[in-house]
């Protein structure tokens, strides 16, 4: 995966990030100059570890959300794009052009539009009204006759139709499916990107833990608490001098 990096302003840090501006986890490789040296308490480090690992989980999550969402939209347009094309390609032979057929893509689209080709098949020499059916409900079902014009309307969203010309109406659908396919693949590469991360940000909590249980074994406070929650949040500096 290609990464990138910025800089700050001073020209003192450099921030690794993904093509989408996700930053990279930095690896904690020495612990002990990391958090500050063998006396530095390790609280705040540990909130900062939880800190940002939530920060990658709320993005995994709405990631986890966009991907779903482009999976159910992405064979919806597929189907429509090859129902255009098979009214473009009747459309043509109707007016007597020349006519490139292509395969469909998948044996699913094929069944689903087995029943439109059934006429051709019957009469190759004379073009029959085209006949569909429309859901009424989700058990209900009208059979009417499509009227060919030369234009098809497609839902653009928010309760808008649009008429196109069966041409217009392929570009634009390819166009989208293609910014579809392409935003599920950045999806996914995001994805993956963060569970690295995530997993980064858990290595370094452990670390860092380890490190303050081998500490205080030596100094013989293996007995007291670190100063840590189950969830890794640090208690007051009170409460350590109490105990």
């Amino acid at each position: 995966m290609a990464t990138t990096a910025s800089s700050s302003s001073k020209g003192q840090k450099t921030m690794e990030t993904n093509p989408r501006g996700i930053p990279r986890a930095p690896f904690v490789d020495d612990v002990e100059e990391y958090v500050g040296g063998k006396e530095a308490e390790i609280q705040s480090v540990m909130k900062k570890f939880e800190e940002t690992t939530a920060k990658y989980r709320y993005m995994e999550i709405s990631l986890q959300q966009r991907r779903k969402a482009l999976l159910g939209k992405i064979p919806d347009m597929e189907q429509t794009l090859q129902v255009v094309k098979y009214l473009s390609i009747r459309r043509q032979k109707a007016l007597g052009q020349p006519v490139e057929e292509e395969p469909l893509s998948d044996d699913d689209d094929e069944d689903d539009l087995d029943d439109l080709d059934d006429d051709e098949e019957k009469e190759k020499t004379e073009e029959r009204p085209m006949k569909t059916l429309f859901e009424l409900n989700d058990t209900l079902f009208a059979e009417a006759e499509i009227v060919e014009s030369g234009e098809v309307g497609l839902w653009l969203g928010a309760n808008t139709m649009l008429m196109y010309p069966l041409q217009e109406a392929i570009d634009l659908l390819t166009s989208k499916l293609s910014g579809a396919k392409k935003s599920h693949e950045e999806t996914v590469e995001d994805l993956e990107w963060l569970r690295e991360q995530i997993t980064v940000m858990e290595v370094n909590f452990a670390r860092v833990h380890n490190w303050d249980v081998k500490r205080r074994r030596e100094k013989g406070l293996l007995n007291q608490p670190s100063g840590l929650l189950p969830s890794g949040k640090g208690k007051d500096e009170s409460d350590d001098e109490r105990d």
